[in-house]
């Protein structure tokens, strides 16, 4: 059902931002989208990156079919990078905030200008590189991915042959084959899409809960 959803999500984001633009007050409404990832991952990791963000959707279903696809740069997955990132843009939105606070509207804006700006920045990044290109550094993600270790792994069983075609459709160009020896792929930035579930011609990779079970009895 969610896969289903998924696609069709971008419009929250393109109704969100023209009723803000009339309504500044809708706005407010982003909160979900900053708690929303961090509590999810506690559980299922980035699951909510995959399966609920609007704005990852209008990357997957829009931007995914203008992109070249090229890698993603290293340097955008680095630590250092993504926690100055974070940093920075929780820093400007604080700032904001802070001078924002108590009227409806101009907290409204505050949402309103971090999310457009950054989304603009997504979809040019995604323009040169891969369409979730963002999706590596952006600050929810980035603290969704500190509680995403060990949840939700994805299951690999030996049938696996490292043809590589589940690193292709990955959003986030991730190897699940290269921890087949252990039977688990547990990347804190897997973002549970299942794409690579659907993608490989050998059934091998699994979300299922039991999965890890029947995977290391193979």
């Amino acid at each position: 059902m969610t896969r289903k959803i998924q696609p069709y999500l971008f419009l929250i984001l393109v109704i969100y931002l023209a009723l803000g633009y009339f309504y500044p007050a809708v706005g407010l409404i982003a909160i979900i989208c900053m708690i929303g990832p961090v509590i999810m991952a506690q559980f299922k990791g980035r699951y909510w990156c995959g399966n609920f963000c609007p704005r990852g959707s209008f990357y997957d279903s829009v931007i995914s079919r203008l992109s070249p696809r090229k890698p993603i740069p290293a340097f955008f997955r680095a630590k250092i990078f993504r926690t100055v990132m974070l940093a920075v843009i929780m820093s400007v939105f604080s700032a904001q905030m802070y001078f924002a606070w108590g009227n409806f509207n101009a907290m409204g804006l505050v949402f309103l200008r971090i999310i457009f700006i950054t989304t603009i920045f997504g979809v040019l990044l995604g323009l040169i590189y891969r369409e979730r290109t963002w999706c590596s550094f952006c600050p929810m993600g980035t603290m969704a991915s500190w509680f995403s270790k060990n949840k939700k792994p994805l299951a690999i069983t030996k049938s696996c042959k490292s043809c590589q075609l589940c690193v292709k459709v990955c959003p986030m160009q991730l190897d699940p084959s290269t921890k087949k020896s252990s039977g688990e792929f547990n990347h804190e930035d897997c973002l549970k899409c299942s794409r690579c579930v659907s993608k490989c011609p050998l059934k091998a990779l699994n979300f299922e809960s039991d999965s890890l079970k029947s995977t290391k009895a193979m």
